[in-house]
């Protein structure tokens, strides 16, 4: 019988868990033995290695890839040699080294779920299935990383959490923050907040620049900080600063004293930026800081003393770490897909141990259309779909046409933050017409509807209702296309 998969693509590291036949998550062991995969490839012509090899490479070696999860959802592209890669193509790799290390483990491989940040674009979400399905994932649903991971922590209390928890996420790239409610093993989240570009790689950086800057005062040189002392580099000394007060780093010759006090200020304007975050998603979960029981910590860096300082601060109690921070996405992810999986694929116990698991999850964006208002005919975004609605959902409005003869409605699909109606504050995810019958007078309605699924991707239709003419589009039609280089198969498992 084939096994039900969840898979954490992270930017840093990467993991893959199934639901053993005891109905239990299990973490699935790499080739090497580790639970941990770095996020890493190296390119050499037609082959591809993924994993730690590739990652002690990073910094000086170009023809390495990193971090490319950060960029999923734009038009970013990596260059190694005469070639060019997309996040999504970088993506693959890893997706089929974890694909590889589960068959190796486990045989059989059934329907698999990927987990993404909460707060990924819809572009970033439609990408992120792109490329599980080019590794060769049977998969249907991806999931939000800290919903997993509450997911994940309600299974392993035996569903004695019972109020309103805040879940806080802070992994090499991202940083996400959800509060939900729990009863007994139902989840619901209640909203969610985030930044795309906030986690361990940055605080990476910062220790990068410290150095680079002590480098400079002791020997009044400039320092190619990348080549000599990378991001693996800083790394490990993240590492020690967080079970020491200090450590000392060589670099070309020069001793250099890191203290993790230094550190901590370098980083304290991003530790400031998630306090606002959590309180902002209390707001928008429409609680107030008594009501929230307990904080759910997840990701690596929150092993960091100044983030547990942070989130003790900001929410005025010690954080609960009852499980592997590291752990609790991906083991949440095969949970997750066994839930919505098919039933019949699970034996009786497994069937037992999931059954009383539910989750209900929320959008991560204001989902509007673009339209015209007033004499002067203004344009406006009108919201249909607010953010934290829960989902699924679907919403249906009606416009109207604005001018006599009218043969043409455009169409506008646009993201948003937070509600606007100002066209400049959101992005247009995709733009169509509608063709319309001529000589009709003006009023003739047309109907938006959105559909938002439980994947956390939209979908669009717009109908002329005399008519019954109609566009409509999801956004899986509006994921780039991922270039078939003919090499996408050959890569190495280190």
């Amino acid at each position: 019988m084939a096994s039900y998969i969840g898979i954490d693509l992270g930017t840093t590291y990467s993991m893959v868990s199934y639901l053993d036949d005891t109905g239990r998550p299990q973490i699935i062991r790499n080739a090497e033995g580790q639970s941990l995969t770095p996020s890493c490839i190296e390119i050499n012509g037609d082959e591809i290695t993924v994993g730690e090899i590739a990652r002690k490479g990073l910094g000086w070696n170009d023809k390495v890839l990193a971090r490319f999860k950060r960029d999923m959802g734009t038009s970013e592209k990596y260059k190694v040699g005469d070639k060019e890669f997309t996040p999504t193509e970088c993506s693959v790799f890893v997706l089929k080294k974890l694909l590889a290390d589960a068959k190796a483990a486990i045989g059989e491989v059934g329907e698999a779920v990927v987990t993404i940040p909460a707060n990924f674009t819809n572009e970033a979400r439609v990408e992120t299935l792109t490329a599980a399905k080019l590794a060769g994932l049977n998969v249907k649903n991806i999931v939000n990383e800290p919903t997993a991971a509450a997911l994940y922590y309600v299974f392993q209390n035996g569903g004695s959490l019972n109020g309103n928890y805040a879940v806080y996420d802070l992994g090499g790239g991202t940083f996400d923050i959800s509060i939900i409610e729990a009863k007994n093993q139902d989840v619901t989240v209640l909203a969610s907040e985030g930044v795309k570009k906030l986690g361990g790689d940055d605080f990476d950086v910062a220790l990068q620049k410290i150095v680079q800057k002590k480098y400079k005062e002791a020997t009044g040189e400039d320092l190619d900080i990348q080549k000599v002392y990378t991001k693996t580099d800083a790394e490990e000394d993240k590492k020690s600063l967080s079970k020491r007060e200090k450590v000392n780093v060589r670099v070309v010759k020069t001793n250099i004293e890191l203290t993790r006090s230094e550190f901590e200020k370098e980083i304290s304007s991003l530790l400031a930026q998630t306090e606002m975050l959590c309180e902002n998603a209390i707001e928008e979960a429409g609680l107030k800081l008594k009501d929230i029981k307990d904080v759910l910590l997840v990701g690596g860096s929150t092993r960091v003393p100044c983030v547990t300082e942070s989130v003790k601060k900001t929410f005025k109690r010690d954080p609960v770490t009852t499980v592997n921070v590291d752990e609790a996405v991906v083991l949440g992810a095969s949970l997750f897909s066994a839930v919505k999986g098919d039933q019949a694929d699970l034996n009786p116990v497994q069937k037992a141990s999931i059954s009383k698991l539910n989750v209900t999850d929320v959008s991560v964006g204001c989902f509007g259309t673009s339209a015209i208002r007033g004499s002067n005919q203004e344009e406006y975004i009108a919201v249909l779909i607010k953010k934290n609605e829960k989902i699924p959902c679907s919403v249906t409005e009606t416009f109207y046409t604005v001018a006599d003869n009218q043969t043409e409605v455009n169409c506008k699909i646009t993201q948003s933050d937070a509600p606007t109606d100002d066209p400049k504050w959101v992005n247009t995810i995709w733009d169509g017409n509608l063709s319309l019958p001529s000589g009709r007078p003006a009023g003739q309605k047309v109907e938006v509807t959105y559909s938002y699924d439980e994947n956390g991707t939209m979908h669009a239709s717009f109908v002329d209702v005399s008519s019954g003419k109609e566009t409509n589009t999801s956004l899986s039609d509006i994921a780039p296309t991922v270039d078939e280089k003919g090499d996408i198969d050959k890569f190495v498992v280190d």
